[in-house]
């Protein structure tokens, strides 16, 4: 990291980012150019390693990309603001980039995974038994391997 005073290195720090992130972006092996998909999410933390879940359609170019390789880039980010430096501008941010494997979530894990989601996203009364009984819906989890945050002059969280 080029301005390693801005790292974001303890690891409840990385969890709040990923906590008040409404999005995580999927970065895939897409063949000729890189894929990157906005996906709505859930996480768990396991001794002590942060695995993300996430559902999609059971075909489509996400899947197909998946199935080639397993290998992902996940990024989660908020945005604080542009503010002004005197000579121009700059943004305020918190980031993540996590690098990891993706799979296929069956049986327990699938409903573990979609209860994580809908908790994060603010539903945790929504069944997730339901969710997951549906045939359109596949349930992937993201191991994160190699996990990074960084940071430029955030604002306190507005309550």
């Amino acid at each position: 990291m080029r301005k390693s005073e801005r790292a974001i290195t303890a690891s409840e720090e990385i969890r709040s980012v990923i906590d008040r992130s409404q999005v995580v972006r999927l970065g895939l092996f897409g063949g000729e150019y890189p894929y990157v998909v906005p996906l709505s999410f859930g996480y768990e933390v396991r001794d002590g390693k942060i695995f993300v879940y996430f559902h999609c359609a059971t075909e489509g170019k996400k899947i197909d990309c998946m199935a080639r390789d397993g290998r992902v880039c996940l990024e989660f980010d908020l945005f604080h603001g542009y503010v002004e430096t005197g000579h121009s501008l700059t943004a305020d941010y918190e980031s993540v980039i996590a690098f990891g494997t993706v799979r296929r979530c069956t049986g327990e894990e699938r409903i573990r995974g979609l209860k994580a989601l809908l908790e994060h996203t603010g539903y945790p009364q929504v069944s997730a038994e339901a969710c997951a009984a549906l045939p359109i819906v596949e349930v992937f989890c993201v191991t994160c391997e190699e996990i990074t945050g960084k940071r430029r002059f955030p604002r306190p969280a507005r309550s």
